[in-house]
């Protein structure tokens, strides 16, 4: 089976589809002309613009978009209008054999974190990056990074020093994404092997005692023991309950992780901010945490 996914050229053929909530079209429209702008030709699903109920279309309708742009044969990348929910939903009626003798690039993020978990079963890359939904708000360094993954080149993301990391250096497979997704595939068909992996992780919306039980399950199911590092992007809008839980995000992830000996960098460009910057899952990765940076090096 073909691991490697071909980096895109100018010209390539660009799909956007919507494999789950809804989309207001000047979103695409911005997408389109951002990457046509940059010298791609763009294909839109024929549900993309759809309102059926909460998502973009039916199930049925939805799979079929997603499985038309595996099946087509120009199309070099499929990203995904947005998130929200419904990847779960239509993850077993899509028909990957095409994306394993034709392997290409599938980009999102949050509920996409679903498709990136698959592909990390197939042992094919994918990127986890900003989504049409937030083309218009995201920073400079978010919309170079998705074109830089594409392009099989090493790159490398620095962040500034903060204070609660854990300093240290390691190398492995990076994999993650959504920290709620990660969590409710675990134990399933689509649970990866987290042996020797730098791990990433973000979040939306979550009560911080939520976090705190997440952190447990992936503590009992022994991932906790297998990672080499650990990488926390965007915990945004995270919520206390009335009565308070006690700690700080930092301070659960960092109880959970106080016995093991790995680099922690907190507040990586990556998730639900706009300095959404690309990150290529399934790529060997170098983590270096000193008290000065952070540094995340792609390797090829």
């Amino acid at each position: 089976m073909n691991t490697q996914i071909p980096s895109l050229q100018k010209g390539d053929l660009i799909y956007i589809t919507a494999p789950a909530k809804s989309i207001d079209a000047h979103c695409i429209d911005f997408a389109k002309n951002f990457f046509e702008a940059n010298g791609f030709n763009v294909l839109i699903s024929e549900h993309c613009l759809g309102v059926y109920h909460y998502f973009s279309g039916s199930d049925e309708q939805r799979a079929a978009d997603f499985q038309f742009g595996l099946d087509h044969p120009e199309v070099k990348a499929i990203i995904c209008a947005r998130g929200g929910y419904g990847c779960i939903r239509i993850l077993d009626m899509i028909q990957w054999a095409g994306m394993l003798r034709h392997p290409k690039w599938i980009i999102g993020f949050s509920d996409v974190t679903i498709f990136h978990q698959r592909m990390q079963r197939f042992e094919l890359p994918s990127i986890h990056g900003t989504m049409p939904l937030n083309f218009e708000s995201n920073s400079k360094d978010a919309l170079k990074t998705l074109l830089l993954a594409t392009s099989n080149e090493t790159y490398s993301i620095e962040t500034f020093f903060y204070e609660k990391n854990k300093p240290g250096i390691a190398s492995g497979k990076l994999v993650g994404g959504n920290l709620s997704i990660l969590y409710s595939l675990l134990g399933t068909d689509d649970q990866i092997d987290f042996d020797n992996s730098i791990l990433f992780i973000e979040d939306l919306s979550e009560q911080i005692y939520h976090l705190d039980r997440m952190f447990y399950a992936f503590a009992k199911a022994g991932i906790l023991e297998k990672i080499q590092g650990l990488i926390v992007g965007g915990l945004t809008d995270m919520k206390d309950t009335a009565i308070s839980f006690g700690k700080t995000c930092e301070e659960v992830i960092l109880e959970h992780l106080k016995y093991k000996k790995i680099p922690i960098a907190f507040h990586f460009p990556a998730g639900h901010i706009d300095d959404n910057q690309a990150l290529v899952l399934g790529r060997k990765v170098t983590l270096q945490v000193t008290e000065e940076k952070t540094k995340l090096e792609f390797l090829y």
